[in-house]
């Protein structure tokens, strides 16, 4: 009688403790989810500077990238390729913004031309290629890239593909043409999307 008492104990303490451990597991994970959430929360409500201005999360794309004074030649862009209202939209987008002196890496009379009234097509091809639909924060890019065994395909709103991979701890684009482009400054939170400043042109195949 002893001997089965004790053996129910035992057994009761096991349950007992099973259920404590598994109570523990369950709370720390609930835990590290809810600290993960508050970081990603804590990184969308960031303000972050770019081209001398602070750029706000509740402000959208437009609103935002008119106050960079680095993106002056990309905001003359998107006005002359009449894009202005599709990125005040409501999205998500994700936009790899080219500074000024990205667009001056180009072949000289390369932005004057694409400028130009007659060529607003071939405009609006290069910019929507620097466009992704949906909101990829960099986090979001690196697990694309891992899960890619190092390189992650991005379709854009203008059809073509962009290549993300990484070197070191910075995001790259390669473009149609092989070309390639670092992500300067990511995750600059938008009220409709996310722009990562990007320090060349991409180019789709033309």
């Amino acid at each position: 009688m002893k001997i089965s008492n004790t053996i129910k104990l035992a057994t009761l303490a096991l349950t007992l403790g099973l259920t404590t451990s598994s109570f523990a597991q369950d709370a720390t994970m609930e835990m590290k989810k809810g600290k993960k959430m508050m970081k990603k929360e804590k990184m969308m409500m960031e303000t972050k500077m770019v081209g001398g201005a602070e750029m706000y999360p509740n402000k959208n794309i437009i609103e935002n990238a008119v106050n960079s004074k680095n993106h002056t030649t990309l905001v003359a862009a998107v006005k002359a390729a009449e894009l202005v209202e599709t990125l005040k939209g409501e999205g998500p987008f994700t936009v790899f913004a080219p500074t000024n002196e990205a667009f001056e890496k180009l072949p000289k009379g390369t932005v004057e031309t694409l400028l130009m009234a007659e060529n607003k097509a071939k405009l609006q091809s290069v910019l929507t290629y620097h466009v992704v639909t949906g909101k990829v924060s960099a986090m979001d890019l690196m697990k694309m890239i891992k899960e890619g065994n190092g390189k992650a395909e991005l379709t854009t709103v203008n059809g073509g593909t962009l290549t993300a991979m990484l070197k070191g701890k910075k995001v790259q684009l390669k473009d149609a043409a092989g070309n390639i482009s670092t992500v300067t400054i990511a995750d600059v939170n938008q009220s409709n999307g996310v722009i990562h400043v990007v320090d060349t042109v991409v180019l789709p195949g033309m």
